[in-house]
């Protein structure tokens, strides 16, 4: 019987550092990579692409649940507006429900024959794949946070200002750490890496590390 996949559940708020960690790992280790944020923000995009309330539960889950690989390819999803819907979105128990079951099929079986998976998002080691054997919960102080998401901004010619960045960054660690559904939380035995103070070289050697002694076979 094949070995089951390895699972890096990697789990924090936004502009902690994720996405930029989990795709450097999945490269590293020659896993399969989902941002599982892009699902979100896709229900997200979608409800405002056709004039929906974000707040609309019913019509939320009626588009998750008929969401296609092609809409995760929209280069709308990186807008912070859409952001901002998918974490409304993603506090609705049906949108969740249906997204679940496409991450944990990710997991059970990557890509290409993968013989892992990198999944980042907000409840991955606590909720979609609480049996990983390796969880990062990866955070930032919530100002250097909020310069970092300016300057990708900056960097891609949307003007912004840093008071509206963190505001809005505050608003959504607020409606991700105290909605009532899977609320974003390191899970109990995960790896809490601060990138305060990290560069991006710094976090990914943390994390190697990590997983590297995670995985190691049992001399037993």
């Amino acid at each position: 019987m094949s070995e089951k996949p390895v699972v890096i559940a990697l789990d924090g708020p936004a502009a902690a550092g994720k996405g930029t960690l989990g795709r450097r790992l999945a490269a590293h280790f020659g896993y399969a990579y989902l941002d599982s944020g892009l699902l979100y923000r896709a229900v997200g995009w979608r409800m405002l692409t056709d004039g929906l309330d974000p707040a609309d539960s019913d019509a939320a889950a009626a588009v998750a649940a008929a969401l296609t690989e092609e809409d995760l390819n929209s280069k709308e999803l990186r807008e912070d507006r859409v952001a901002n819907a998918a974490t409304i979105v993603a506090a609705h128990p049906a949108v969740r429900q249906a997204l679940v079951g496409y991450q944990r099929r990710f997991a059970a079986a990557p890509p290409r024959d993968a013989p892992g998976a990198v999944i980042d998002g907000r409840d991955i080691g606590t909720v979609i794949c609480p049996e990983a054997r390796c969880k990062i919960f990866v955070d930032a102080h919530v100002d250097v946070r909020a310069r970092r998401r300016l300057k990708e901004l900056q960097d891609r010619g949307v003007e912004s200002i840093y008071s509206r960045v963190l505001r809005d960054m505050e608003e959504r660690d607020a409606r991700d750490r105290n909605r009532p559904i899977a609320p974003l939380a390191p899970a109990d035995d995960a790896f809490q890496l601060d990138t305060t103070e990290l560069d991006a070289d710094a976090a990914f050697d943390l994390a190697v590390d990590f997983i590297t002694a995670r995985n190691k076979p049992d001399k037993s």
